[in-house]
């Protein structure tokens, strides 16, 4: 704890928290975190995006922290572009837990993310991408299991995401975790990762606990970080299931909801 700030650690996410539109980070809410952690706290970024779809935001960010990347799978040191920790997930039981999903709902539409610092995403037919961000296509689902991976996206043509999740979770729940991250974007994990697990590594590398903590988030992804966090913020625009949970709601992400809070703390 700082003289001029409650906390130690500062989690944020990035998708829908920290980022606004376009992937950018607002002035605001830039002078906000450096008074923070002039203050005497520390920034973690806390996000379901593995290393090579955020390295180039937190290099824009001039971030030299810590990261936690690819939902709690990664601890990332940004300054240094180094992968401290990494899981991967079971392939054998990721195999079962999509026969398993497919029993139950039919056919998917998915994607997968490569685990190391340039793990590529591949992308099957049908599985539709959010943003602009690179990937690789694949037609034969071998391919999918040819080298370590940190997750699995999946999509389904009917259901909804938090309908997919819900089977998901019923069906496959023995064998991985699955994580609802925003639009389109429910995940197979490696079993008992969550943001928590990836953030409680990278905090006790600084020192610091959940006692420590405030945390910043928008979506279902964030329940884990939010009950670990000693007091979770979920943005105005939040999935109803964070908001649930959440300690107090701020602004959005385009009002620079991160910043109300670490202004009023900061005094």
């Amino acid at each position: 704890m700082s003289a001029g700030f409650p906390f130690g650690l500062i989690a944020t996410d990035l998708d829908g928290t920290l980022l606004g539109s376009g992937e950018s980070v607002s002035g605001r809410t830039r002078e906000a975190l450096a008074a923070a952690t002039a203050a005497g706290a520390a920034h973690i970024v806390v996000t379901g995006r593995s290393v090579p779809w955020t390295r180039h935001i937190l290099d824009d960010l001039g971030y030299h922290g810590l990261a936690v990347c690819g939902q709690g799978a990664q601890v990332y040191h940004a300054g240094e572009h180094r992968l401290l920790t990494s899981v991967t997930l079971d392939r054998q039981l990721a195999g079962l837990a999509l026969a398993k999903i497919e029993a139950e709902v039919g056919p998917l539409f998915l994607a997968a993310s490569r685990d190391g610092l340039d793990g590529e995403v591949l992308a099957g037919p049908g599985y539709a991408l959010a943003g602009k961000l690179p990937t690789i296509p694949f037609t034969d689902v071998a391919d999918l299991w040819a080298a370590p991976l940190n997750k699995i996206y999946i999509q389904h043509p009917t259901l909804s995401d938090d309908e997919l999740a819900e089977v998901s979770r019923q069906s496959a729940g023995g064998f991985v975790s699955v994580a609802m991250a925003g639009a389109g974007i429910v995940e197979l994990l490696p079993l008992g990762l969550s943001k928590a697990t990836g953030l409680s590594l990278a905090a006790r590398r600084l020192g610091l606990k959940a006692a420590d903590t405030i945390a910043f988030g928008d979506m279902p992804n964030d329940i884990p970080m939010f009950a670990w966090a000693a007091h979770s913020v979920a943005m105005a625009n939040a999935h109803e299931e964070l908001k649930a949970v959440a300690d107090e709601v701020t602004s959005s992400n385009e009002e620079d909801g991160i910043a109300v809070v670490l202004e009023r703390l900061l005094g």
